[in-house]
């Protein structure tokens, strides 16, 4: 019985595949991240592949004449007082919808990102989060193919202290 021949051609610029990266970091779906860029470490997130932004909790944002943002980034949940003064350059602002169908002008910053061995840089909207358990949302754009998320785990990287 003769084969039926396939076509190996591809339509150019049509393919979705994404390069894999060799050896992602597999994650929990709740971890301690660090932003070595402001100096902040053990800052509890939650990896969200529904969310396809980040998000940081902050408050006392200002815009400042230069294209900058000051604001202080909360660093407890349960106590709202210790924060983190940061000035950055504002990398681009957008409108986000959040998961409830409400929509919000966002200031975009860069920084860096630092879990386990992968160390990259993101970019994180400055958002106000007080209801959230995790100060940072990590989404699909920044976990990329770094990382791996295990639903079913949390702090792959250590607990966190109680």
């Amino acid at each position: 019985m003769p084969r039926k021949k396939t076509s190996s051609k591809k339509r150019a610029g049509r393919s979705r595949a994404k390069p894999k990266p060799a050896n992602p970091l597999v994650i929990g779906w709740r971890e301690r991240v660090d932003l070595p860029d402001w100096a902040v470490t053990g800052l509890l997130a939650k990896a969200d592949t529904g969310a396809k932004s980040s998000a940081i909790d902050v408050r006392s944002l200002e815009v400042l004449p230069d294209e900058t943002v000051r604001f202080q980034i909360v660093l407890s949940r349960t106590d709202r007082r210790k924060i983190k003064t940061i000035t950055a350059p504002i990398h681009r602002r957008v409108r986000v919808r959040s998961s409830n169908g409400q929509t919000a002008d966002r200031i975009i910053v860069l920084t860096t990102l630092e879990v386990g061995r992968v160390k990259k840089t993101i970019e994180i909207g400055l958002a106000s989060r007080p209801s959230m358990l995790c100060r940072v949302l990590l989404g699909r754009t920044a976990l990329g193919t770094d990382f791996v998320v295990d639903p079913a785990n949390r702090f792959h990287f250590g607990e966190p202290a109680t």
